[in-house]
């Protein structure tokens, strides 16, 4: 039985974009106010439905707790539900989650998106829920994927308004977590940025992906045309996209934080000096080269 506060969470999420947005900081890891405000104004201005924040793409476990606080009250100050994502740091206590989802309620956040976790994953999600009383989603990470029959575990949790799905280039998983999704009247959501137009199709019934950090109107259309059944602009949306994500999510993966970075400041959305990711790999003069000749043909 699904709690109410988890299904009004699962209804309002219907349909809509999440972004999954990154935290632009400065140089020395500083994460200034008004230009975080701009960016998250302008990504909801330009089509998110609702705001990710301080999950994978924002770098949520490696941010200290000011600057987690600081992050959250921007995001709810857009106006639009926000939902926070919480742990992932290694060698965390379930205590430590739990405080950062109460710190989130406090905050006004409308859910949290649970980081993987080994061991006891409904244990985890189950203390979350019990301190802080908000609706979450799991999350089927690609770098931790849960097996199917833990994952139906979690989709069975009174306090679990649905799932993220975010397996990369497992097809055969993906449509296995959507449709436990579906099984257990949760909402199925795709965290697929390299097969976003196929995993409508295969189930899921709302995004939150990191290539709406940036190029908000490029993966909203595609959203938008399918839920229409607008399937011909369907076909041609999500072929500009994936032309995107081709560049983007590619190796190495965890630069894809950096490239969405580089589309924001070219975008306007935030200063070149914030276009850098502390916590990625390195990348090329090239690398970049691409990411923005794709993203400027737009």
């Amino acid at each position: 039985m699904i709690a109410p506060a988890a299904a009004a969470l699962r209804d309002r999420l219907r349909w809509t974009l999440v972004a999954a947005t990154a935290t632009p900081v400065d140089g020395g890891g500083a994460a200034d106010e008004a230009i975080l405000d701009r960016y998250l104004r302008g990504l909801v201005a330009d089509g998110a439905d609702a705001l990710a924040v301080l999950a994978h793409t924002g770098r949520g476990p490696f941010l200290d707790d000011a600057t987690r606080d600081r992050v959250v009250r921007r995001a709810v100050a857009t106006g639009v539900p926000v939902i926070v994502g919480v742990g992932g740091r290694p060698g965390e206590r379930t205590g430590d989650v739990a405080e950062q989802a109460t710190a989130a309620a406090a905050l006004g956040a409308a859910g949290v998106l649970v980081f993987p976790v080994d061991g006891d994953a409904p244990a985890h999600h189950d203390a979350i829920w019990r301190a802080a009383g908000l609706p979450m989603l799991a999350f089927d990470l690609y770098v931790r994927p849960y097996p199917p029959e833990r994952l139906v575990d979690l989709l069975d949790h009174p306090g679990v308004a649905g799932v993220k799905v975010a397996r990369l280039h497992d097809a055969m998983a993906c449509q296995a977590a959507l449709a436990a999704a579906h099984a257990a009247d949760r909402l199925a959501v795709t965290g697929e940025d390299r097969m976003f137009g196929p995993s409508l199709m295969w189930g899921a019934q709302a995004a939150l992906v990191g290539l709406a950090a940036a190029a908000v109107p490029v993966t909203a259309a595609v959203l938008r045309a399918f839920a229409e059944r607008r399937y011909a602009d369907f076909v041609t949306a999500s072929a500009r996209l994936d032309r995107l994500a081709e560049v983007t999510f590619t190796e190495p993966i965890e630069g894809y934080v950096r490239r969405m970075l580089w589309i924001a400041a070219a975008e306007g959305r935030i200063p070149q000096s914030y276009a850098d990711d502390r916590y990625g790999p390195a990348l090329s003069a090239d690398d970049r080269a691409r990411v923005l000749a794709v993203a400027g043909s737009r």
